[in-house]
């Protein structure tokens, strides 16, 4: 009978189990109506537009003192402008130009990456080619076309992000 009354309390708690599982949607598997991150691809940012937007990237970061690399890219993904504060760290060259190639090339902030695999365990998304999982690169938008993306690092993300922001203000209103 002991054994009975386990197996019945195995089924049922089994049974829940299936139960809360089947609960539970994948959010993956949510079919939107309407393709995300579509921006369409524009002509490129200009030099002086570029510069601009460092300039006032860079402006935000001195207030601050904080010390950042800040790259911005033309809708192609190519290096457009650069500036390495005084004392920013090295390392982080390349990672603001990978913030904002990632950005551009896939029409959406990179805190976007962030937060799916931070908050949503979309672990899948760090297989992705050319992804950069840490906010600071923001696209640049202007007359809804994307013409370039700004990225910035050497802080720590929040900084970083922070920083571009004031930069992509220039362009994005």
């Amino acid at each position: 009978m002991a054994l009975l009354l386990r197996a019945m309390s195995l089924a049922a708690f089994l049974g829940a189990c299936g139960a809360a599982s089947a609960q539970q949607a994948n959010p993956l598997d949510v079919i939107p109506d309407k393709m995300p991150f579509s921006t369409p691809y524009g002509s490129p940012i200009s030099l002086a537009r570029a510069d601009a937007a460092i300039a006032a990237t860079i402006a935000e970061a001195e207030k601050r003192g904080w010390a950042l690399n800040v790259a911005v890219v033309d809708s192609g993904g190519n290096l457009v402008a650069f500036s390495r504060m005084d004392g920013a760290q090295l390392g982080s060259i390349a990672v603001a130009e990978h913030k904002a190639r990632t950005a551009v090339k896939f029409r959406r902030p990179t805190k976007s990456f962030e937060d799916g695999i931070q908050k949503n365990d979309f672990k899948y998304q760090l297989s992705i080619d050319d992804v950069i999982a840490s906010r600071g690169g923001i696209p640049l938008i202007e007359d809804d076309k994307l013409i370039g993306a700004i990225g910035c690092s050497g802080g720590a993300g929040s900084q970083d992000e922070a920083a571009c922001t004031a930069g992509a203000a220039t362009i994005n209103k």
